[in-house]
């Protein structure tokens, strides 16, 4: 181990007088220049295989509970971030149920009603970090982009989004889903 002297190396400080000859006498060292050297041992001696394995337990303990207390740490934080997220669909849900109650009225008011709950929900997406993207024209990306078909077109170069069948969310970094996409391919 680091730190500690070999066996048949010595162990401690030797004394010796200006002379070279052994203040204790030949092969007798001093242990109480051992930094290993414990004041609560009476006779200064490292401690134990016994001790040496008590500390290893209540060590590997000590890790084992702080794996638990994280892990649980963990869950709890995920549970929170999920009730917040539910939390904003909340008024969305209301305002659906709103709109059901309503379907008897005119029905231009009720599209109009549709379209503002589907407004809302896009602003909790971006709000959330997860925007609605528009490829049409965007060079196709396999990164962003999954392509469901292709077809012939003149007006853009091959390898453009011509449409969107389904839309992206998500940014370049975080991306909640990739976008459905039909792709312009060479005449």
């Amino acid at each position: 181990m680091a730190g500690r002297d070999e066996p048949g190396t010595g162990g401690g400080s030797f004394s010796a007088d200006s002379t070279g000859d052994a203040a204790s006498g030949p092969g007798e060292f001093d242990d109480s220049a051992r930094p290993e050297a414990s004041h609560n041992e009476p006779s200064g001696r490292r401690p134990g295989p016994a001790a040496t394995e008590a500390d290893l337990r209540r060590a590997l303990a000590g890790e084992q509970n702080l794996r638990k207390r994280m892990a649980r740490d963990i869950e709890r934080v995920r549970a929170e971030e999920r009730a917040n997220a539910a939390r904003l669909w909340l008024p969305v849900a209301d305002n659906l149920d709103r709109a059901i109650e309503h379907a008897e009225a005119d029905p231009r008011s009720i599209v109009e009603g549709v379209r503002a709950v589907r407004d809302q929900a896009m602003k909790i997406l971006a709000d959330l970090g997860y925007p609605r993207r528009d490829d049409t024209g965007e060079p196709f990306d396999p990164a962003r982009h999954d392509a469901v078909a292709s077809k012939p077109a003149r007006d853009v170069p091959p390898g453009t989004v011509v449409q969107v069948v389904r839309p992206g969310y998500g940014s370049q970094e975080h991306q909640l889903r990739p976008a459905q996409v039909v792709v312009a391919e060479a005449d």
